[in-house]
Protein backbone atom coordinates (compact mmCIF):
# COMPACT_ATOMS: atom_id res chain seq x y z
CA UNK A 1 0.00 0.00 0.00
CA UNK A 2 1.13 3.26 -0.65
CA UNK A 3 2.65 5.27 2.34
CA UNK A 4 2.59 8.60 3.85
CA UNK A 5 4.28 11.21 1.72
CA UNK A 6 4.58 14.27 3.91
CA UNK A 7 2.44 17.15 2.25
CA UNK A 8 2.46 15.90 -1.02
CA UNK A 9 -1.42 15.50 -2.97
CA UNK A 10 -2.33 12.13 -3.77
CA UNK A 11 -4.53 11.82 -6.14
CA UNK A 12 -7.12 8.76 -6.34
CA UNK A 13 -5.43 7.50 -9.58
CA UNK A 14 -2.16 6.85 -7.10
CA UNK A 15 -4.27 4.71 -4.56
CA UNK A 16 -5.06 1.42 -5.72
CA UNK A 17 -8.79 -0.20 -5.51
CA UNK A 18 -9.66 -3.09 -3.29
CA UNK A 19 -10.99 -4.76 -6.24
CA UNK A 20 -7.69 -4.20 -8.32
CA UNK A 21 -5.11 -5.28 -5.29
CA UNK A 22 -3.42 -8.41 -5.42
CA UNK A 23 -3.86 -9.15 -1.89
CA UNK A 24 -5.72 -12.58 -0.86
CA UNK A 25 -5.72 -12.80 3.05
CA UNK A 26 -7.04 -16.21 3.19
CA UNK A 27 -5.52 -17.89 -0.16
CA UNK A 28 -4.63 -21.70 0.65
CA UNK A 29 -5.27 -20.60 4.20
CA UNK A 30 -7.35 -23.78 5.03
CA UNK A 31 -5.54 -26.17 2.48
CA UNK A 32 -4.23 -29.12 4.72
CA UNK A 33 -0.53 -30.37 4.14
CA UNK A 34 -1.06 -33.86 4.17
CA UNK A 35 2.31 -35.90 6.63
CA UNK A 36 2.52 -38.93 4.18
CA UNK A 37 4.17 -40.39 7.74
CA UNK A 38 2.22 -39.66 10.55
CA UNK A 39 -1.37 -38.75 9.31
CA UNK A 40 -3.42 -36.87 11.44
CA UNK A 41 -6.22 -38.51 12.93
CA UNK A 42 -8.25 -35.70 13.11
CA UNK A 43 -7.86 -34.91 9.46
CA UNK A 44 -11.22 -37.33 8.23
CA UNK A 45 -13.37 -35.73 10.77
CA UNK A 46 -13.38 -31.80 10.35
CA UNK A 47 -12.64 -32.33 6.56
CA UNK A 48 -15.18 -29.83 4.47
CA UNK A 49 -16.11 -28.44 7.91
CA UNK A 50 -15.54 -24.51 7.18
CA UNK A 51 -16.89 -25.01 3.50
CA UNK A 52 -19.90 -23.08 3.94
CA UNK A 53 -21.67 -25.36 1.94
CA UNK A 54 -25.70 -25.02 2.33
CA UNK A 55 -25.35 -21.12 3.43
CA UNK A 56 -26.12 -18.07 2.31
CA UNK A 57 -23.66 -14.97 1.98
CA UNK A 58 -24.61 -11.81 3.89
CA UNK A 59 -22.01 -10.65 1.95
CA UNK A 60 -22.25 -11.76 -1.41
CA UNK A 61 -19.41 -10.63 -4.10
CA UNK A 62 -20.19 -7.22 -6.19
CA UNK A 63 -17.74 -6.08 -7.85
CA UNK A 64 -20.08 -2.42 -8.35
CA UNK A 65 -19.44 -1.90 -5.02
CA UNK A 66 -15.44 -3.33 -4.99
CA UNK A 67 -14.75 -1.08 -7.39
CA UNK A 68 -15.26 2.22 -5.19
CA UNK A 69 -13.49 0.68 -1.94
CA UNK A 70 -10.21 1.61 -1.50
CA UNK A 71 -7.40 0.83 1.26
CA UNK A 72 -4.42 3.78 1.72
CA UNK A 73 -2.02 3.91 4.22
CA UNK A 74 -1.13 7.63 5.38
CA UNK A 75 -3.44 10.77 6.37
CA UNK A 76 -6.83 11.42 4.81
CA UNK A 77 -6.32 14.78 4.46
CA UNK A 78 -3.14 14.09 1.94
CA UNK A 79 -5.53 12.63 -0.53
CA UNK A 80 -7.29 14.76 -3.18
CA UNK A 81 -11.12 13.80 -2.27
CA UNK A 82 -14.30 15.52 -2.32
CA UNK A 83 -14.34 15.04 1.32
CA UNK A 84 -12.30 14.35 4.12
CA UNK A 85 -13.49 12.75 7.55
CA UNK A 86 -12.24 14.54 11.13
CA UNK A 87 -12.81 12.26 14.08
CA UNK A 88 -13.05 14.96 17.05
CA UNK A 89 -15.18 15.93 20.31
CA UNK A 90 -18.23 17.56 21.22
CA UNK A 91 -17.07 20.98 21.41
CA UNK A 92 -14.93 20.70 17.67
CA UNK A 93 -12.00 21.55 19.50
CA UNK A 94 -8.54 21.68 17.63
CA UNK A 95 -7.12 19.72 20.23
CA UNK A 96 -9.46 16.74 20.44
CA UNK A 97 -9.29 16.58 16.17
CA UNK A 98 -7.27 13.99 13.88
CA UNK A 99 -3.71 15.16 14.46
CA UNK A 100 -1.94 17.16 11.82
CA UNK A 101 -5.53 18.07 10.60
CA UNK A 102 -5.87 21.70 11.62
CA UNK A 103 -2.24 22.52 10.78
CA UNK A 104 -3.11 21.32 7.25
CA UNK A 105 -5.99 23.23 6.63
CA UNK A 106 -4.90 26.55 8.49
CA UNK A 107 -6.57 28.44 11.20
CA UNK A 108 -9.95 29.28 8.84
CA UNK A 109 -11.08 25.44 10.03
CA UNK A 110 -10.95 26.72 13.43
CA UNK A 111 -12.92 29.55 13.00
CA UNK A 112 -15.31 27.91 11.01
CA UNK A 113 -15.84 25.15 13.82
CA UNK A 114 -16.06 27.82 16.41
CA UNK A 115 -19.09 28.67 14.81
CA UNK A 116 -21.26 25.35 14.33
CA UNK A 117 -22.14 24.92 18.18
CA UNK A 118 -20.82 21.75 18.51
CA UNK A 119 -21.91 18.08 17.47
CA UNK A 120 -23.80 15.42 19.45
CA UNK A 121 -21.77 12.00 19.57
CA UNK A 122 -22.61 9.76 16.89
CA UNK A 123 -23.71 12.71 14.57
CA UNK A 124 -21.50 14.90 11.67
CA UNK A 125 -21.35 18.55 10.48
CA UNK A 126 -19.09 19.89 7.54
CA UNK A 127 -16.80 22.86 6.84
CA UNK A 128 -15.08 23.64 4.16
CA UNK A 129 -11.62 22.51 3.65
CA UNK A 130 -9.62 25.92 3.33
CA UNK A 131 -6.24 24.81 2.12
CA UNK A 132 -6.41 20.73 2.27
CA UNK A 133 -6.63 19.44 -1.23
CA UNK A 134 -10.42 18.15 -0.46
CA UNK A 135 -13.46 20.50 -1.26
CA UNK A 136 -15.05 19.40 2.61
CA UNK A 137 -14.07 18.55 5.70
CA UNK A 138 -16.99 16.59 7.57
CA UNK A 139 -16.21 16.71 11.48
CA UNK A 140 -18.02 13.52 13.29
CA UNK A 141 -18.20 12.61 16.90
CA UNK A 142 -16.90 9.28 17.67
CA UNK A 143 -18.39 7.60 21.18
CA UNK A 144 -16.59 6.63 24.53
CA UNK A 145 -16.39 3.01 24.79
CA UNK A 146 -17.44 0.81 27.82
CA UNK A 147 -18.09 -2.47 28.09
CA UNK A 148 -21.67 -2.39 30.12
CA UNK A 149 -22.50 0.11 26.91
CA UNK A 150 -21.26 -2.18 24.20
CA UNK A 151 -24.37 -2.19 22.42
CA UNK A 152 -24.79 1.50 22.61
CA UNK A 153 -21.00 2.07 21.25
CA UNK A 154 -21.45 -0.10 18.31
CA UNK A 155 -24.34 1.75 17.25
CA UNK A 156 -23.35 5.25 17.75
CA UNK A 157 -19.90 4.52 16.46
CA UNK A 158 -21.63 3.13 13.18
CA UNK A 159 -23.83 6.08 12.96
CA UNK A 160 -20.83 8.04 12.46
CA UNK A 161 -19.92 6.30 9.61
CA UNK A 162 -23.78 6.58 8.03
CA UNK A 163 -24.13 10.56 8.81
CA UNK A 164 -20.90 11.23 7.40
CA UNK A 165 -21.66 9.13 3.92
CA UNK A 166 -25.21 11.03 4.17
CA UNK A 167 -23.67 14.74 4.47
CA UNK A 168 -21.28 13.23 1.67
CA UNK A 169 -24.06 12.78 -0.90
CA UNK A 170 -26.42 15.80 0.57
CA UNK A 171 -24.05 18.21 -0.11
CA UNK A 172 -23.37 16.73 -3.97
CA UNK A 173 -19.93 15.15 -3.24
CA UNK A 174 -19.11 11.61 -4.60
CA UNK A 175 -15.63 10.85 -2.97
CA UNK A 176 -14.58 10.47 0.68
CA UNK A 177 -11.64 9.44 2.60
CA UNK A 178 -12.18 8.27 6.26
CA UNK A 179 -9.83 7.43 8.81
CA UNK A 180 -10.44 5.42 11.85
CA UNK A 181 -12.99 7.83 14.05
CA UNK A 182 -12.17 5.10 16.88
CA UNK A 183 -9.75 6.43 19.44
CA UNK A 184 -7.46 5.49 21.91
CA UNK A 185 -8.16 7.91 23.88
CA UNK A 186 -11.98 7.44 24.33
CA UNK A 187 -10.95 3.47 24.93
CA UNK A 188 -12.67 1.50 21.67
CA UNK A 189 -10.71 -1.70 20.38
CA UNK A 190 -9.45 -1.34 17.24
CA UNK A 191 -11.15 -4.91 15.84
CA UNK A 192 -14.42 -4.67 16.90
CA UNK A 193 -14.83 -1.01 15.57
CA UNK A 194 -13.45 -2.01 12.43
CA UNK A 195 -16.14 -4.46 11.82
CA UNK A 196 -18.45 -2.38 12.20
CA UNK A 197 -16.97 0.68 10.33
CA UNK A 198 -16.42 -1.90 7.49
CA UNK A 199 -19.86 -3.10 7.67
CA UNK A 200 -21.88 0.06 7.60
CA UNK A 201 -20.12 1.50 4.90
CA UNK A 202 -20.82 -1.79 2.94
CA UNK A 203 -24.66 -1.70 4.09
CA UNK A 204 -25.12 2.15 2.56
CA UNK A 205 -23.21 1.46 -0.61
CA UNK A 206 -25.62 -1.36 -1.17
CA UNK A 207 -28.40 0.84 -1.13
CA UNK A 208 -26.52 4.41 -2.32
CA UNK A 209 -23.76 2.95 -4.82
CA UNK A 210 -24.97 5.12 -7.48
CA UNK A 211 -24.32 8.43 -5.31
CA UNK A 212 -21.08 7.61 -4.23
CA UNK A 213 -18.08 7.15 -6.42
CA UNK A 214 -15.39 6.06 -3.81
CA UNK A 215 -14.45 5.30 -0.26
CA UNK A 216 -11.18 5.35 1.05
CA UNK A 217 -10.35 4.04 4.63
CA UNK A 218 -6.79 5.29 5.72
CA UNK A 219 -4.71 4.07 8.43
CA UNK A 220 -1.87 5.35 10.09
CA UNK A 221 -0.28 2.67 11.78
CA UNK A 222 0.75 -0.80 11.35
CA UNK A 223 -1.78 -2.71 12.94
CA UNK A 224 -4.86 -0.85 11.89
CA UNK A 225 -3.87 -1.53 8.27
CA UNK A 226 -3.11 -5.39 9.27
CA UNK A 227 -6.79 -5.74 10.36
CA UNK A 228 -8.58 -3.81 7.83
CA UNK A 229 -5.93 -6.36 5.38
CA UNK A 230 -8.17 -9.33 7.36
CA UNK A 231 -11.41 -8.03 7.54
CA UNK A 232 -11.83 -6.10 3.89
CA UNK A 233 -12.69 -9.44 2.26
CA UNK A 234 -15.14 -10.32 5.02
CA UNK A 235 -17.40 -7.78 3.95
CA UNK A 236 -16.25 -6.85 0.34
CA UNK A 237 -15.30 -10.32 -1.04
CA UNK A 238 -14.05 -10.03 -4.23
CA UNK A 239 -14.51 -13.59 -5.41
CA UNK A 240 -16.46 -16.25 -4.70
CA UNK A 241 -13.16 -18.13 -2.65
CA UNK A 242 -13.27 -15.18 -0.52
CA UNK A 243 -17.14 -14.95 -0.65
CA UNK A 244 -17.27 -18.90 0.73
CA UNK A 245 -14.43 -18.65 3.18
CA UNK A 246 -15.94 -15.04 4.88
CA UNK A 247 -19.55 -17.39 5.94
CA UNK A 248 -17.63 -18.94 8.54
CA UNK A 249 -15.00 -16.13 9.44
CA UNK A 250 -17.84 -13.52 9.55
CA UNK A 251 -18.78 -12.74 13.58
CA UNK A 252 -22.53 -13.88 14.64
CA UNK A 253 -24.16 -10.44 14.73
CA UNK A 254 -23.11 -8.76 11.32
CA UNK A 255 -26.07 -6.02 12.28
CA UNK A 256 -29.46 -5.14 10.54
CA UNK A 257 -30.02 -3.68 7.52
CA UNK A 258 -27.69 -0.98 8.54
CA UNK A 259 -24.72 -2.57 10.22
CA UNK A 260 -26.55 -1.75 13.56
CA UNK A 261 -26.50 -3.90 16.06
CA UNK A 262 -29.97 -5.39 17.04
CA UNK A 263 -31.24 -6.45 20.97
CA UNK A 264 -34.27 -9.00 20.10
CA UNK A 265 -35.88 -7.64 23.43
CA UNK A 266 -36.22 -4.57 22.58
CA UNK A 267 -37.09 -4.88 19.33
CA UNK A 268 -40.78 -3.28 18.56
CA UNK A 269 -43.24 -6.56 17.97
CA UNK A 270 -46.36 -6.13 15.92
CA UNK A 271 -48.53 -9.04 14.93
CA UNK A 272 -49.83 -9.61 11.84
CA UNK A 273 -53.53 -7.54 10.43
CA UNK A 274 -56.16 -10.44 11.39
CA UNK A 275 -57.36 -11.74 8.43
CA UNK A 276 -60.61 -9.85 7.34
CA UNK A 277 -62.36 -12.35 4.93
CA UNK A 278 -63.04 -14.41 8.00
CA UNK A 279 -64.74 -11.69 10.12
CA UNK A 280 -68.71 -11.14 10.21
CA UNK A 281 -69.65 -8.00 7.97
CA UNK A 282 -70.59 -5.43 9.97
CA UNK A 283 -74.20 -4.42 10.35
CA UNK A 284 -75.15 -1.54 8.52
CA UNK A 285 -77.55 -0.84 11.36
CA UNK A 286 -74.49 0.53 13.71
CA UNK A 287 -74.57 3.90 12.58
CA UNK A 288 -77.73 4.69 11.52
CA UNK A 289 -78.94 6.00 14.25
CA UNK A 290 -76.19 8.46 13.95
CA UNK A 291 -75.86 11.76 11.65
CA UNK A 292 -73.87 11.44 8.80
CA UNK A 293 -71.32 14.42 9.68
CA UNK A 294 -71.27 12.37 12.89
CA UNK A 295 -69.80 8.77 12.09
CA UNK A 296 -66.50 9.63 11.20
CA UNK A 297 -66.44 11.26 14.84
CA UNK A 298 -68.21 8.33 16.60
CA UNK A 299 -65.66 5.52 14.41
CA UNK A 300 -62.56 8.25 15.85
CA UNK A 301 -63.86 8.24 19.43
CA UNK A 302 -64.03 4.27 19.21
CA UNK A 303 -60.78 4.06 17.71
CA UNK A 304 -59.32 5.93 20.77
CA UNK A 305 -61.17 4.07 23.32
CA UNK A 306 -59.98 0.95 22.01
CA UNK A 307 -56.24 2.17 21.70
CA UNK A 308 -56.78 3.01 25.91
CA UNK A 309 -58.73 -0.55 26.48
CA UNK A 310 -55.34 -2.12 24.78
CA UNK A 311 -53.32 0.03 27.28
CA UNK A 312 -55.19 -1.35 30.14
CA UNK A 313 -57.63 0.87 31.03
CA UNK A 314 -60.90 -0.44 31.27
CA UNK A 315 -63.76 0.32 29.77
CA UNK A 316 -65.50 2.87 32.85
CA UNK A 317 -61.60 4.46 33.24
CA UNK A 318 -62.12 5.33 29.71
CA UNK A 319 -65.29 7.04 29.86
CA UNK A 320 -63.97 8.74 32.96
CA UNK A 321 -61.53 10.52 31.17
CA UNK A 322 -64.25 12.47 29.86
CA UNK A 323 -62.45 12.21 26.14
CA UNK A 324 -65.24 9.87 24.65
CA UNK A 325 -68.97 9.62 24.59
CA UNK A 326 -70.61 6.18 25.34
CA UNK A 327 -70.29 5.66 21.89
CA UNK A 328 -71.19 2.09 21.07
CA UNK A 329 -68.25 0.09 19.73
CA UNK A 330 -69.32 -3.07 19.17
CA UNK A 331 -68.95 -3.10 15.56
CA UNK A 332 -65.54 -3.12 16.00
CA UNK A 333 -65.86 -5.99 17.38
CA UNK A 334 -66.61 -8.11 14.04
CA UNK A 335 -63.11 -6.33 12.58
CA UNK A 336 -60.95 -8.26 14.76
CA UNK A 337 -59.68 -11.53 15.30
CA UNK A 338 -59.74 -12.96 18.65
CA UNK A 339 -55.76 -13.96 17.63
CA UNK A 340 -54.89 -10.12 17.55
CA UNK A 341 -55.28 -9.59 21.32
CA UNK A 342 -53.69 -12.49 22.04
CA UNK A 343 -49.36 -13.01 23.48
CA UNK A 344 -47.67 -14.55 21.69
CA UNK A 345 -43.86 -15.85 23.06
CA UNK A 346 -41.93 -12.91 22.78
CA UNK A 347 -38.11 -12.12 23.69
CA UNK A 348 -39.29 -10.99 26.76
CA UNK A 349 -40.86 -14.01 27.57
CA UNK A 350 -38.32 -15.88 27.09
CA UNK A 351 -35.82 -13.98 28.84
CA UNK A 352 -38.63 -14.54 31.97
CA UNK A 353 -38.96 -18.33 31.39
CA UNK A 354 -34.77 -18.45 31.88
CA UNK A 355 -34.70 -16.54 34.72
CA UNK A 356 -36.95 -18.53 36.54
CA UNK A 357 -35.38 -22.09 35.53
CA UNK A 358 -32.06 -19.92 37.16
CA UNK A 359 -33.84 -19.50 39.98
CA UNK A 360 -35.18 -23.04 40.19
CA UNK A 361 -31.90 -24.66 39.46
CA UNK A 362 -30.51 -22.36 42.70
CA UNK A 363 -33.23 -23.26 44.76
CA UNK A 364 -33.26 -27.33 43.72
CA UNK A 365 -30.74 -30.37 43.74
CA UNK A 366 -27.69 -29.43 41.60
CA UNK A 367 -26.66 -33.33 41.29
CA UNK A 368 -23.73 -31.96 39.19
CA UNK A 369 -22.13 -29.43 41.91
CA UNK A 370 -22.71 -32.58 44.58
CA UNK A 371 -20.47 -34.60 42.51
CA UNK A 372 -17.84 -31.60 42.44
CA UNK A 373 -18.54 -31.45 38.33
CA UNK A 374 -19.74 -27.30 39.30
CA UNK A 375 -22.57 -25.09 37.88
CA UNK A 376 -23.55 -26.77 34.50
CA UNK A 377 -27.25 -25.51 34.92
CA UNK A 378 -28.34 -21.97 33.01
CA UNK A 379 -29.55 -21.82 29.57
CA UNK A 380 -27.63 -22.14 26.82
CA UNK A 381 -26.59 -18.82 24.23
CA UNK A 382 -27.62 -17.76 20.89
CA UNK A 383 -24.83 -16.86 18.22
CA UNK A 384 -25.89 -12.67 19.06
CA UNK A 385 -25.18 -13.19 22.79
CA UNK A 386 -21.79 -15.24 23.12
CA UNK A 387 -20.53 -12.84 20.30
CA UNK A 388 -21.24 -10.09 22.65
CA UNK A 389 -20.03 -12.00 25.36
CA UNK A 390 -16.79 -12.65 23.99
CA UNK A 391 -16.20 -8.68 22.64
CA UNK A 392 -16.94 -7.69 26.24
CA UNK A 393 -14.19 -9.61 27.67
CA UNK A 394 -11.64 -8.63 25.19
CA UNK A 395 -12.41 -5.26 25.83
CA UNK A 396 -11.60 -5.58 29.57
CA UNK A 397 -8.31 -7.84 28.58
CA UNK A 398 -6.90 -5.29 26.44
CA UNK A 399 -7.34 -2.45 29.17
CA UNK A 400 -5.57 -4.37 32.16
CA UNK A 401 -1.93 -5.16 33.01
CA UNK A 402 -1.98 -9.06 32.93
CA UNK A 403 2.19 -9.81 32.97
CA UNK A 404 1.39 -11.64 36.03
CA UNK A 405 -0.70 -14.27 34.91
CA UNK A 406 1.50 -14.64 31.79
CA UNK A 407 5.01 -15.02 34.31
CA UNK A 408 2.92 -18.09 35.84
CA UNK A 409 3.34 -19.97 32.26
CA UNK A 410 0.26 -21.62 32.55
CA UNK A 411 -0.68 -20.89 29.19
CA UNK A 412 1.66 -19.26 25.80
CA UNK A 413 2.57 -19.70 22.27
CA UNK A 414 4.84 -22.44 20.92
CA UNK A 415 5.74 -22.74 17.28
CA UNK A 416 3.38 -24.20 14.81
CA UNK A 417 2.34 -28.45 14.15
CA UNK A 418 4.02 -30.67 11.32
CA UNK A 419 0.98 -29.25 9.22
CA UNK A 420 1.70 -25.41 9.92
CA UNK A 421 -0.85 -24.98 12.85
CA UNK A 422 0.03 -22.39 15.24
CA UNK A 423 0.41 -24.21 18.22
CA UNK A 424 -0.92 -22.62 21.92
CA UNK A 425 0.60 -24.70 24.70
CA UNK A 426 -0.42 -24.94 28.27
CA UNK A 427 1.14 -26.60 31.03
CA UNK A 428 -1.05 -28.23 33.87
CA UNK A 429 1.23 -28.64 36.73
CA UNK A 430 1.57 -24.45 36.57
CA UNK A 431 -2.32 -24.41 37.32
CA UNK A 432 -2.41 -23.30 41.07
CA UNK A 433 -5.97 -22.96 41.95
CA UNK A 434 -6.07 -21.74 45.09
CA UNK A 435 -3.42 -18.48 44.05
CA UNK A 436 -4.71 -18.17 41.05
CA UNK A 437 -7.07 -14.83 40.12
CA UNK A 438 -9.71 -17.23 37.92
CA UNK A 439 -11.32 -14.29 36.15
CA UNK A 440 -8.38 -12.03 35.16
CA UNK A 441 -6.94 -15.94 34.21
CA UNK A 442 -9.96 -16.49 31.78
CA UNK A 443 -9.45 -12.57 30.48
CA UNK A 444 -5.76 -13.63 30.08
CA UNK A 445 -6.65 -16.64 27.91
CA UNK A 446 -9.18 -14.51 25.94
CA UNK A 447 -6.33 -12.14 25.00
CA UNK A 448 -3.77 -14.92 24.17
CA UNK A 449 -6.23 -16.96 22.08
CA UNK A 450 -7.85 -14.23 20.16
CA UNK A 451 -4.86 -14.16 17.56
CA UNK A 452 -4.90 -17.59 16.99
CA UNK A 453 -9.14 -18.88 16.67
CA UNK A 454 -8.94 -16.39 13.19
CA UNK A 455 -7.76 -19.63 11.62
CA UNK A 456 -7.26 -22.99 12.17
CA UNK A 457 -4.52 -23.79 15.16
CA UNK A 458 -3.54 -26.61 17.69
CA UNK A 459 -3.59 -27.03 22.04
CA UNK A 460 -0.95 -29.16 23.44
CA UNK A 461 -1.43 -29.68 27.13
CA UNK A 462 0.85 -31.12 29.25
CA UNK A 463 -0.69 -32.99 32.10
CA UNK A 464 2.43 -34.24 33.44
CA UNK A 465 1.89 -34.26 37.39
CA UNK A 466 -1.16 -32.06 37.13
CA UNK A 467 -2.68 -34.38 38.90
CA UNK A 468 -1.27 -33.37 42.16
CA UNK A 469 -2.76 -29.79 41.79
CA UNK A 470 -6.52 -28.83 42.21
CA UNK A 471 -8.53 -28.71 38.53
CA UNK A 472 -11.48 -26.16 38.09
CA UNK A 473 -14.47 -27.67 38.07
CA UNK A 474 -16.40 -28.46 34.42
CA UNK A 475 -18.75 -25.78 35.31
CA UNK A 476 -16.23 -23.00 34.35
CA UNK A 477 -14.63 -25.09 32.01
CA UNK A 478 -18.32 -24.56 30.04
CA UNK A 479 -17.82 -20.81 31.13
CA UNK A 480 -14.35 -20.45 29.36
CA UNK A 481 -15.90 -22.16 26.31
CA UNK A 482 -19.07 -19.78 25.83
CA UNK A 483 -16.61 -16.46 26.57
CA UNK A 484 -14.18 -17.58 23.73
CA UNK A 485 -17.02 -18.33 21.43
CA UNK A 486 -17.96 -20.56 18.42
CA UNK A 487 -14.81 -19.59 16.38
CA UNK A 488 -13.13 -21.31 18.89
CA UNK A 489 -14.48 -24.40 18.23
CA UNK A 490 -14.80 -24.33 14.46
CA UNK A 491 -11.04 -23.44 13.97
CA UNK A 492 -9.56 -25.79 16.77
CA UNK A 493 -8.10 -28.69 14.87
CA UNK A 494 -6.80 -31.08 17.71
CA UNK A 495 -5.84 -31.25 21.52
CA UNK A 496 -3.18 -33.09 21.76
CA UNK A 497 -2.82 -34.15 26.12
CA UNK A 498 0.44 -35.61 27.30
CA UNK A 499 0.29 -38.30 29.94
CA UNK A 500 -3.32 -38.79 30.32
CA UNK A 501 -4.00 -40.20 33.59
CA UNK A 502 -7.54 -42.20 34.20
CA UNK A 503 -8.98 -39.41 35.88
CA UNK A 504 -8.26 -36.68 33.38
CA UNK A 505 -9.53 -39.14 30.36
CA UNK A 506 -13.11 -39.62 32.58
CA UNK A 507 -13.41 -35.65 33.03
CA UNK A 508 -12.82 -35.18 29.57
CA UNK A 509 -15.57 -37.78 28.73
CA UNK A 510 -17.62 -35.85 31.25
CA UNK A 511 -17.55 -33.02 29.08
CA UNK A 512 -18.08 -34.02 25.88
CA UNK A 513 -21.13 -34.85 27.73
CA UNK A 514 -22.30 -31.66 28.95
CA UNK A 515 -19.97 -28.76 28.15
CA UNK A 516 -19.03 -28.91 24.45
CA UNK A 517 -18.99 -32.04 21.99
CA UNK A 518 -17.58 -30.27 19.13
CA UNK A 519 -14.17 -29.27 21.05
CA UNK A 520 -13.43 -31.93 23.49
CA UNK A 521 -14.01 -34.94 20.45
CA UNK A 522 -11.14 -33.31 19.16
CA UNK A 523 -9.40 -34.45 21.92
CA UNK A 524 -6.27 -36.83 21.08
CA UNK A 525 -3.94 -38.39 24.01
CA UNK A 526 -0.49 -38.86 23.87
CA UNK A 527 1.39 -41.21 26.21
CA UNK A 528 4.96 -40.13 25.02
CA UNK A 529 7.00 -37.53 24.07
CA UNK A 530 8.06 -39.21 20.86
CA UNK A 531 4.33 -39.50 20.00
CA UNK A 532 3.49 -35.88 20.67
CA UNK A 533 6.58 -34.90 18.49
CA UNK A 534 5.11 -36.70 15.41
CA UNK A 535 2.41 -34.07 15.51
CA UNK A 536 4.10 -31.46 17.01
CA UNK A 537 8.10 -30.79 15.60
CA UNK A 538 10.38 -30.84 19.08
CA UNK A 539 11.86 -27.35 18.01
CA UNK A 540 8.13 -25.87 18.16
CA UNK A 541 7.90 -26.17 21.42
CA UNK A 542 9.33 -24.61 24.85
CA UNK A 543 8.76 -27.98 27.24
CA UNK A 544 9.18 -27.45 31.31
CA UNK A 545 12.04 -29.83 32.32
CA UNK A 546 9.59 -31.69 34.68
CA UNK A 547 7.64 -33.19 31.90
CA UNK A 548 10.95 -34.95 30.53
CA UNK A 549 11.66 -36.07 33.63
CA UNK A 550 7.96 -37.31 34.73
CA UNK A 551 8.70 -38.92 30.49
CA UNK A 552 11.48 -40.94 31.96
CA UNK A 553 10.05 -42.22 34.66
CA UNK A 554 6.81 -43.42 33.35
CA UNK A 555 8.58 -44.32 29.72
CA UNK A 556 12.48 -44.57 30.12
CA UNK A 557 14.95 -42.76 28.35
CA UNK A 558 15.13 -44.56 24.78
CA UNK A 559 16.37 -42.76 21.76
CA UNK A 560 19.55 -41.56 19.95
CA UNK A 561 18.89 -37.92 20.33
CA UNK A 562 20.05 -35.98 24.01
CA UNK A 563 17.91 -32.85 24.54
CA UNK A 564 21.00 -29.77 25.02
CA UNK A 565 19.55 -28.30 28.20
CA UNK A 566 18.13 -30.96 29.61
CA UNK A 567 20.01 -34.11 28.74
CA UNK A 568 16.72 -36.09 27.78
CA UNK A 569 17.30 -38.52 25.10
CA UNK A 570 14.78 -38.67 22.80
CA UNK A 571 14.62 -39.64 18.77
CA UNK A 572 12.86 -37.74 16.25
CA UNK A 573 10.51 -39.40 14.55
Amino acid sequence: MPTDSGDSVVTLDQVPRWSDSEFRSYENEDSAFQNPYFPDPLTSASEGENSGNGMVSRFPVDHDINSKIYLWRGNPWNLEVDAVVNSTNENLDEAHSSPGLHAAAGPGLAEECATLGGCRTGMAKVTSAYDLPARRVIHTVGPKYAVKYHTAAENALSHCYRSCLELLIDNGLQSIAMGCIYTEAKNYPREPAAHVAIRTVRRFLEKQKDKIYAVVFCTTTASDTEIYKRLLPLYFPRDKLEEEVAISKLPADVGDENGETVIDERKIRIKPLPNLKKSVPRSPQASSDLPVSDVGLARRFDLNKLLYELKGYSKNETLALGLFPPLDSSYLDSYLDPAFMSLIKDPDQRRREQWEKAAQARNSWNFAKIFGYGDLGGPPLSAAEEYSLHSRYLAKANSLNLSDIAEMKIVYRGGVDSEGRPVMVVVGAHFLLRCLDLERFVLYVVKEFEPLIQKPYTIVYFHSAASLQMQPDLGWMKRLEQILGRKHQRNLHAIYVLHPTFGLKAAIFAMQLVVDDMVWKKVVYVDRLLQLFRYVPREQLTIPDFVFQHDLEVNGGKGVIVDPRTKYVYQRP
